[in-house]
């Protein structure tokens, strides 16, 4: 089972329905999977074949999603670039992954023309859209140079399922950024999950609102397509213009990184929109908050799955679907199994082990690391045996994530390991805090960090953002943890921030925070 499969059994299905709904354009399948078919050839043209790397830097827009299926009906390798990198950290990934075609839209003009200087490899560039000009590669315009392409697919070499499809660069937040390798199999298996878990079929309609360069989006490319629904896609997170299209395109399902729910559910106005279509919300990406989860809920009016996954596994592991024997229970006691991290997704084997390798307790009380396996299982990191090695031992993937399990068997992440925080000997674990602060009414986002305590070793710091019109004292906020968890779990102190800083996928950037206050971290 390959890519260029998914988009071949929609057309086969589905021609003359609307798949791709991008600003003002509207594709059928049958426009949608001719303009992948000559982007295809242009690429070929420009001597990319089976193995060959393409690089995109682009916002969510249909071109994106062109060039998922482009590159994999060549057999090449797509790597989808993160906007807010710096040109060093652009140049660095594409030296890495030996990208020999770049796509980008001229929004980031800047960036690419900055690579100019910096000894990149790739010399040929695909334009999109208006703005600067692109002076240091060759150019072609996007539209113009694929109206000129022949209409019939690529006849590339055979694709294995173990064929490398994408290569994603991890944010780099412990080091150099690793390439993670997605295969054909990979990618296939995980959309044919989500299928059956998420009951997707031809009614839907997903918004892609979390960037296409991150797979808390990007997985839905190939899931919505197989089944024949129809992708609507947003060039940015702007809260009022993500609201007004999801009334307007009567979109029925979508994941979101769990600050963008954040803001859209605190948007001004946000009561006034028709969710009528919605039936579920999914979250992923990062913790979220049970408060946050209630509020998504009433706000939205409809179903709410959370999710838990990373790159490396395409990339959900666990839902927090109710199994059956759970249907029947009280709303309240749902709702408990609905906000934790889930059970393990279809396809997925997944342990939560103790340093020695056995596995925890299933009492939600005994913490661990999370070890999956899987068809949707990386096979390694691109250019790197030794990371690879240490990540994957004896077909398991360690994921770094600590956990806990319950005896109805879900999981529920209470920190990245190298997050926890050890003071005076206890831990303590970010998330948990967290979630007491996003209880409090005046809080909008929060973020708990460990900092040198020459008492403690380490102590517990709490960054907040309030909302608007909201006032708070750092005394008042630390009681406020103080009531509601041990003592030694309470931050020690406070800081007011007025925006915490995010990666660019829109998840809170935890690291860089760590660094404003340990610079050597």
């Amino acid at each position: 089972m390959n890519i260029p499969f998914v988009l071949e059994k929609a057309v086969s299905l589905y021609a003359e329905k609307e798949a791709v709904v991008s600003g003002e354009e509207r594709f059928s399948y049958r426009e949608f999977s001719e303009r992948v078919n000559k982007l295809a050839n242009l690429l070929r043209g420009m001597g990319i074949k089976k193995r060959s790397c393409v690089a995109i830097l682009h916002q969510n827009s249909h071109e994106f999603l062109e060039a998922y299926f482009s590159a994999a009906q060549l057999g090449a390798i797509l790597n989808p670039l993160n906007i807010r990198l710096s040109p060093q950290e652009i140049a660095f990934i594409l030296k890495d992954s030996g990208a020999e075609v770049l796509i980008a839209s001229r929004r980031f003009a800047g960036s690419v023309n900055s690579l100019g200087d910096l000894e990149v490899k790739t010399r040929q560039v695909i334009c999109t859209g208006q703005g600067e000009d692109i002076t240091p590669f060759r150019t072609l315009e996007y539209e113009e140079a694929i109206e000129e392409q022949a209409l019939e697919p690529v006849s590339a070499a055979e694709i294995s399922d173990d064929d490398i499809a994408h290569l994603y660069y991890t944010s780099g937040t412990t080091g150099k950024p690793k390439g993670v390798m997605l295969t054909h199999r990979n990618v296939c298996t995980h959309a044919l999950a989500t299928i059956a878990e998420l009951r997707l079929n031809d009614t839907d309609r997903w918004i892609h609102v979390a960037p296409l360069f991150h797979l808390a989006d990007a997985w839905a490319t190939f899931a919505i397509t197989w089944v024949g629904a129809t992708h609507v896609t947003v060039p940015d997170f702007d809260p009022p213009l993500v609201l007004e299209t999801m009334q307007n395109e009567k979109i029925t399902l979508t994941n979101m990184i769990p600050t963008m729910l954040n803001m859209l559910v605190n948007n001004p106005g946000v009561n006034s929109y028709d969710f009528s279509s919605l039936r579920v919300i999914l979250s992923g990406g990062a913790p979220i908050a049970p408060d946050l989860v209630k509020t998504i809920m009433r706000t939205f009016k409809c179903d709410y799955i959370q999710t838990y996954g990373m790159t490396e596994t395409c990339p959900y592991l666990t839902l927090s679907i109710l199994k059956e024997n759970l249907g029947d229970l009280p709303p309240g006691e749902q709702f408990v199994y609905k906000a934790k991290t889930g059970r393990p997704m279809i396809g997925v084997l997944l342990k939560v082990v103790k340093e020695n390798g056995e596995e925890v307790s299933h009492n939600d009380t005994e913490v661990g690391e999370i070890i999956v396996k899987g068809d949707i299982v990386t096979p390694g990191y691109w250019g790197k045996p030794k990371e690879t090695a240490d990540a994957l031992k004896d077909g398991w993937l360690y994921t770094g994530d600590l956990a806990v399990v319950d005896s109805e068997g879900y999981v529920n992440i209470v920190d990245r390991k190298k997050d926890m925080i050890v003071t005076g000997g206890e831990n303590v674990y970010s998330t948990e805090v967290e979630n007491i602060l996003y209880s409090h009414p005046g809080i909008l986002e929060a973020a708990v960090i460990g900092v040198p305590d020459p008492k403690w070793g380490e102590a517990v710091k709490a960054v907040v953002v309030l909302r608007q019109g909201q006032e708070a004292t750092e005394k008042e906020i630390i009681d406020f943890c103080k009531e509601r968890i041990a003592r030694y779990k309470a931050p020690k102190s406070v800081d007011f921030m007025s925006e915490l800083p995010k990666t660019g996928s829109g998840k809170i950037y935890k690291r860089g925070l760590k660094e404003r206050y340990v610079p050597d971290s």
